[in-house]
């Protein structure tokens, strides 16, 4: 799916998604990967959504977001329930969702100067 989005603000935003891999701007990633409105790490996040652990999640938090965004991929899974309230100690919200509704939402959230990240896993 493509998503228009203003781009003249310098920050990234995800441009389109599908089977297997996102877009951002013009960088096509085949893997899982956190975006940020300035980065984009693929070594944070293990291959499978599943292996999600804590030390991932502290990785997460080093990045100083507001808010983070978990694409789980083609349908909405969960995190662990200790994982996010580890997160709500230190002040980051953490929203679960499909990986589509997590781009779309992380440009949103962006274009609003929020401080978010997105921890995508492919469709």
């Amino acid at each position: 799916m493509k998503i228009d989005f203003d781009q003249h603000s310098g920050l990234l935003s995800i441009a389109a998604y599908g089977p297997g891999w996102i877009r951002v701007r013009d960088t096509r990633i085949e893997a899982p990967c956190v975006v940020t409105p300035a980065d984009i790490h693929t070594d944070l996040l293990p291959p499978d959504f599943d292996a999600l652990d804590a030390a991932h999640f502290d990785a997460l938090a080093n990045l100083r977001p507001e808010i983070i965004l978990i694409g789980s991929g083609l349908r909405q899974r969960f995190v662990d329930h200790a994982l996010g309230a580890r997160l709500a100690t230190v002040g980051i919200a953490l929203e679960c969702m499909d990986t589509g509704a997590a781009c779309r939402l992380f440009n949103i959230l962006v274009s609003e100067d929020r401080v978010v990240i997105a921890a995508l896993f492919m469709l």
